[in-house]
């Protein structure tokens, strides 16, 4: 085959500035909130004047949430930036997702002067016509009812593009009769000589081996998918959804490697637009880059850390809102009125204690460099890490060595944790929680896979 690049972005969630209002209703939904939403325009129009002016491929993958939640005027908006980088000579592919379709105005969202406005909302069964020159109208196999097909990138390599949101339940899985087609997809290219590559919008190995035992954070059956795409000769996939980066690999029993390629969010810390070679059947290289700065006022910060600084911000909220605001909390974290008196005690402990105190409390030792940081800007920060990727929460460091002696002293209350890994085995907590907060693997920007 011959080689071929690609840019490949995710979880656009493009949300059309003028259907809303930013006042008192907007801060109050955005107190717990990852991702951007007054700002999603400027960062989508900076993201794809960079992908138009940019040379080293000619060819955009976008892997599903295309709009904030299904709004039609934000799809009309977004399909104009679609267009304006085919005008540039770009293909694109895409994919859609949960937050591209509402059957109801209910869905959709912004505010204006009282409250919750409710946009038009998008139907399902108009995607496919919505985005037909993106990736349906030249595909070689399409599946209309699960909105999934096969493209022809180059000569040599088919993208198996993958939506999962059709069934009638309304659950996230893949029905019989997707897995057919899929399977039927996967023997033609092996009889017609092809390599195929996959994008499925939600992660088909968790981001990071904590999200293991944590429901909603990988495609529901990913332990089964995963094993049938890789002996079906698919070893390489690109998702999104969790809005997390990183880069995880399984073998199946039949010794088939499987790499999930998971990328964060252009709106929503981490930033990021991948390039991907695929060099040849057995190799293909990664590189990140960071989305350039958007016409926005920041207040002077860069576009990292402007979107770093509301990651945090939404961490601190709920250790804090934990504290002095715990119904709060808890109704937006749906928790049992019994947990009030814990959470309040415990988010008020973290709000005063540094990590050197929590060391003196729970006999551990802790590094002198980080004995007056706060604990909650600490636990901030390690959370943050576990969606930025590459985490450096590592053995050999002071705060991975402060995080690790902790989790050492909670290990017998982590053992009484009753939790099954996405296998079905039994979740050793302990050895989950420090390859989360340190990676110990693949590099989750920059890396060279090798599929066979």
């Amino acid at each position: 085959m011959q080689p071929f690049k690609f840019y490949l972005i995710t979880d656009t969630h493009y949300y059309k500035h003028s259907l809303s209002k930013y006042n008192e209703y907007y801060d109050d939904f955005m107190h717990y909130e990852q991702k951007c939403f007054a700002e999603t325009q400027a960062i989508n129009e900076a993201v794809f004047k960079w992908l138009g002016e940019a040379n080293e491929a000619d060819t955009v993958f976008i892997a599903g949430d295309l709009s904030f939640n299904g709004e039609l005027e934000s799809h009309l908006e977004f399909i104009k930036l679609l267009k304006s980088l085919q005008e540039k000579g770009k293909k694109v592919y895409v994919i859609t997702a949960d937050h591209d379709f509402k059957d109801t105005e209910d869905g959709c969202f912004g505010f204006d002067d009282n409250g919750w406005i409710h946009p038009e909302p998008t139907p399902r069964k108009e995607l496919i016509n919505l985005y037909n020159d993106f990736g349906f109208g030249e595909a070689i196999a399409v599946d209309e009812q699960h909105l999934s097909y096969v493209a022809q990138l180059t000569d040599g390599l088919r993208l198996l593009a993958l939506n999962n949101d059709g069934c009638e339940d309304g659950g996230r899985y893949f029905e019989e009769s997707h897995i057919a087609w899929i399977k039927e997809q996967t023997k033609k290219a092996r009889e017609d000589g092809q390599m195929m590559i996959a994008m499925n919008h939600y992660p088909l190995i968790p981001g990071q081996p904590i999200f293991n035992i944590i429901g909603g954070t990988y495609q529901k059956d990913a332990g089964e998918v995963t094993k049938m795409l890789a002996d079906e000769g698919v070893h390489l996939c690109f998702t999104g959804h969790m809005h997390n980066q990183s880069i995880n690999v399984i073998e199946t029993e039949k010794g088939n490697k499987f790499y999930d390629v998971c990328t964060g969010s252009i709106i929503a810390d981490p930033a990021v637009i991948r390039l991907v070679n695929v060099i040849d059947d057995e190799t293909v290289d990664i590189k990140t880059y960071d989305i350039p700065d958007f016409d926005y006022d920041t207040n002077g910060k860069s576009c990292k850390q402007y979107l770093a600084d509301l990651f945090d911000n939404m961490i601190v909220n709920v250790l804090y809102d934990m504290a002095y605001d715990t119904d709060r909390m808890m109704a937006k974290f749906h928790l049992g009125a019994k947990l009030k008196p814990v959470l309040k005690i415990v988010g008020k402990t973290l709000q005063k204690t540094t990590v050197g105190g929590l060391g003196r409390m729970l006999f551990f030792k802790v590094d002198k460099s980080i004995k007056k940081e706060k604990v909650k800007d600490v636990a901030a920060e390690l959370v943050r890490m576990m969606f930025e990727g590459n985490q450096y929460f590592k053995e050999g460091t002071p705060k991975g060595d402060a995080v690790l002696a902790l989790f050492s002293r909670l290990r017998p209350v982590l053992k009484k944790i009753n939790a099954k890994t996405i296998d079905g085995k039994s979740a050793d907590i302990f050895e989950l929680l420090k390859n989360s907060a340190g990676n110990y693997d693949i590099d989750d920007y920059n890396a060279t896979l090798k599929l066979k």
